[in-house]
């Protein structure tokens, strides 16, 4: 019974988590589409500039990640976060450009291999297929690496006398 509690008690953590995730995230993404936008239709136009949908896609999901790493690390994972600020930045940042690299990738395939130019198509790839990949492993990375158990401060362990 007590091991079906703490199983219990885990799930809804990562429960909470993951809905905390979802709501930064959120935040991030209308950071990240809204960016990626004003740009692909004005400074960064493919008429303007060639590669200019990735370069608007790198700098929107830049600026999202500054504004995901506020959040997760003063909310979302606030109890698991390290006292070593400099390598959970490294670290938080090295999980975010995994997660840039998948959504970036889906563009360029999308714009530059199958030739899906339309500003719909670079949404569809980088914004929705691109960005829901890329959310899954920055959410396993973050939880189990940047913000895992074994950063933050060791709990307590009782003796138990055996």
């Amino acid at each position: 019974m007590h091991s079906d509690w703490m199983r219990s008690d885990r799930m809804a953590a990562v429960v909470r988590e993951l809905a905390k995730f979802g709501i930064v995230g959120g935040i991030g993404f209308v950071v990240d589409v809204s960016v990626f936008n004003i740009l692909r239709v004005g400074l960064l136009a493919p008429a303007a500039l060639h590669d200019g949908p990735v370069v608007a896609k790198l700098v929107s999901t830049t600026l999202a990640i500054a504004v995901n790493w506020a959040g997760n690390r003063l909310w979302t994972f606030r109890d698991r976060r390290g006292a070593n600020i400099v390598r959970e930045g490294v670290q938080f940042a090295l999980a975010s450009i995994a997660g840039l690299l998948i959504s970036v990738a889906c563009l360029w395939v999308s714009h530059y291999l199958l030739g899906l130019t339309s500003i719909l198509d670079d949404n569809v790839s980088s914004n929705i297929i691109g960005l829901g990949l890329g959310t899954a492993v920055r959410f396993g990375l973050y939880r189990w690496w940047v913000f895992g158990t074994s950063q933050a401060a060791a709990p307590q362990q009782v003796d138990s006398g055996l």
